[in-house]
C-alpha cells in the first residue's frame, strides 16, 4: 500500500471501516486497514470471467460473485455471449464507488441493461434463491487459502461447494479466483462440481493468481 496515497472515500460498515485511496491515478480498498485490493492489474480477475465464458454457449446466464474494482464485471460486459450478468457484491459503498471514481474500472458496466447488482452476502443469496447459471465467476476475498474475513472460508469448504453446485445449470462452469494455487481446494472442486482446469497468471511479485475453472457433471437438477 502506497503511503503517499490520498483518502478519497471513508465508510463505516458492519463489517468494519472501509476506505478507498488514489495513488497516481490508481485506486485502492482497504478495509480494517488491510488492503484488500487495487486497480494496477486485473488480468487475472478479467481472465476468470473470459474463460468462463468460452466456456458456456451464447446467450448464457452469468453470475459475478463479487464486484471488487469493476475488471470482472467490464470483462462480462465488453463480450455478447452474456445475456444476463447478475453481480452480488456485499458492500453497498463499494457499488457506490462505481457510480463514481471506480466506474471507469467497470467501464461504465452497471448500466449494461443486462446487468442486476445484488447487495447481499453471497453465501446468504445463493442459499435463498431458486436462479441457476450456466457460468459462476467467483472472486470473493483471496481465494480458498486465506480470506480477510473469516465468514469467507465457507464459500470455499463442502458446504459452499455443495450451494454453488446447486445454482450451476447442468454442464455449467465454475470459476473461481485464488490469490495462490491451491491443490487440495482443487481436490475439493473436482469432487463437489466436476472436472477441473488450473490457469494461472504471473503477477509482478509473489506466486501467480490463479483461476480454476469446474464443469458441472450433474446432469439433471442437484
Amino acid at each position: 500500500m502506497d503511503s503517499g496515497a490520498v483518502t478519497v472515500a471513508r465508510t463505516g460498515t458492519v463489517r468494519g471501516e472501509l476506505v478507498l485511496r488514489e495513488s497516481g491515478g490508481h485506486y485502492e480498498v482497504i478495509s480494517n486497514g488491510v488492503f484488500l485490493m487495487d486497480t494496477r492489474a486485473g488480468e487475472s480477475e478479467r481472465l476468470l470471467v473470459r474463460a468462463a465464458l468460452d466456456a458456456v454457449p451464447p446467450g448464457s446466464r452469468l453470475l459475478i460473485g463479487g464486484l471488487g474494482v469493476g475488471f470482472s464485471l467490464a470483462e462480462a460486459a465488453a463480450s455478447p455471449r452474456p445475456a444476463e450478468i447478475v453481480v452480488v457484491e456485499i458492500e453497498p459503498a463499494l457499488v457506490g464507488w462505481h457510480r463514481g471514481p471506480l466506474g471507469r474500472f467497470s467501464a461504465g458496466a452497471l448500466d449494461d441493461p443486462r446487468v442486476r447488482v445484488v447487495t447481499a452476502d453471497i453465501v446468504t443469496w445463493l442459499a435463498g434463491t431458486a436462479e441457476r447459471f450456466d457460468a459462476i465467476c467467483l472472486d470473493v476475498d483471496n481465494g480458498p487459502d486465506w480470506t480477510v474475513f473469516d465468514t469467507n472460508a465457507r464459500l470455499y469448504g463442502g458446504d459452499g461447494l455443495a450451494l454453488l453446485r446447486a445454482r450451476l445449470a447442468p454442464g455449467g462452469v465454475l470459476a473461481v479466483w485464488s490469490a495462490s494455487a491451491s491443490p487440495a481446494y482443487a481436490a475439493r472442486l473436482a469432487e463437489a462440481v466436476g472436472p477441473v482446469r488450473m490457469l494461472a497468471v504471473e503477477v509482478a511479485r509473489g506466486e501467480p493468481d490463479v483461476v480454476y475453472l469446474a464443469r458441472n457433471k450433474a446432469e439433471d437438477p442437484v
